[in-house]
């Protein structure tokens, strides 16, 4: 049986350093990085790759979805951090979603759609 040991994503950036910075006041980890790429993460499971590279169409349109134990103290954590006030970017509050999860939602500086969500 084949199996798999990692999943990651290469998220666009429109501000490279910018974004790092983002991501960073969000609760992320930075890691390895370049001019290119840096790698971020949070835990022992979640990571993606920051590129510095952006088309407007594909950002506006890329979604990442984080499943968290605890939904209401990332959002509590992500007003803390004024992440719309210090960055631009937007923040939608915790909604209970009809397909069983309770979710808010936090576009980064690139248009970059993020749903932070637990199971109900």
């Amino acid at each position: 049986m084949l199996r798999s040991v990692e999943l990651k994503t290469f998220v666009p950036a429109r501000d490279f350093r910018l974004s790092q910075d983002f991501y960073q006041a969000m609760g992320f980890k930075r890691g390895w990085g370049d001019e290119q790429m840096t790698h971020f993460s949070h835990g022992n499971h979640c990571a993606f790759l920051l590129q510095n590279f952006y088309v407007k169409e594909q950002a506006e349109n890329f979604v990442m979805h984080l499943l968290v134990e605890q939904v209401d103290a990332w959002w509590e954590g992500i007003q803390a951090a004024r992440l719309d006030q210090r960055f631009g970017t937007r923040l939608i509050a915790p909604q209970d979603q009809p397909w069983g999860m309770r979710e808010f939602m936090v576009l980064d500086p690139s248009g970059v759609l993020w749903r932070i969500a637990q199971d109900a």
